[in-house]
């Protein structure tokens, strides 16, 4: 059985259909930058084209940079402010025609890898955390989810923490490696206090590079990258489509 899978990102809209079983994409994904300002309007055609551009007539889940309840986008934090008490789902599933879902982009992320990726049968306290525009992040207890949590804006120093350790922060001012580490390392260090999880999980885009930060960051807890790496979202908003009815 496949879904289609389509990830909002601060930076990026992306889509494909997804093997469920598999976890793998069954198409190369379409990348389209997310539109400046990220407003409903603009977003919702990205969508449509990326609905379009599979010839796409089943489910689709679709993945959101912040909480999601009952499918009405509640915060935006890295997209345009008019999303907040927006109808989201509703308003994806009448410009489609099509059933929709809508979740929280780290959630996602984190179910994907919590059936198929580097939490596969993992009991215990599972994190994923996405570092990105943002730090998105998905907790897991015993394999579930407690969705929404947010736990990139928890306060570091005075800031978001995202504001500090993201992977746009690294970009953007311009940071080594191993300076980028220190921050992420306090960040998780932070998290793991309050959570003392069983694993830890780093997705996003820089988990392509894990190897160029993971080895500097020290913590009691095992840190692994995400197995399903930047796709993830797009896997696991698929598997969230599959399970409406």
């Amino acid at each position: 059985m496949e879904a289609l899978g389509i990830d909002i990102g601060g930076s990026g809209i992306k889509g494909a259909p997804v093997d469920l079983a598999r976890g793998e994409l069954t198409q190369p994904r379409l990348r389209i930058p997310t539109p400046v300002p990220a407003k409903p309007k603009t977003v919702t055609e990205v969508v449509v084209q990326i609905v379009e551009h599979f010839a796409w007539t089943g489910p689709v889940g679709v993945t959101f940079p912040g909480v999601v309840v009952d499918g009405i986008t509640m915060s935006a934090a890295n997209v345009d402010e008019s999303w907040i008490g927006v109808d989201t789902q509703t308003m994806f599933a009448k410009a489609t025609g099509l059933p929709v879902v809508v979740l929280n982009d780290a959630d996602a992320a984190g179910l994907a890898e919590m059936a198929v990726g580097a939490a596969r049968e993992k009991p215990g306290v599972v994190l994923v955390l996405t570092f990105g525009t943002g730090i998105g992040s998905a907790l897991f207890v015993d394999g579930h989810l407690v969705p929404n949590t947010e736990l990139g804006h928890l306060e570091i120093r005075g800031k978001d923490a995202e504001k500090r350790a993201s992977d746009h922060a690294r970009e953007s001012r311009q940071l080594s490696w191993e300076k980028w580490a220190t921050r992420v390392e306090e960040y998780l260090q932070h998290v793991e206090a309050l959570f003392s999880p069983s694993l830890i999980i780093i997705g996003g885009g820089v988990s392509k590079k894990s190897e160029k930060f993971l080895p500097l960051v020290k913590l009691r807890t095992p840190i692994v990258p995400a197995t399903l790496q930047n796709e993830a979202g797009i896997v696991g908003a698929a598997m969230a489509a599959a399970a409406l009815p």
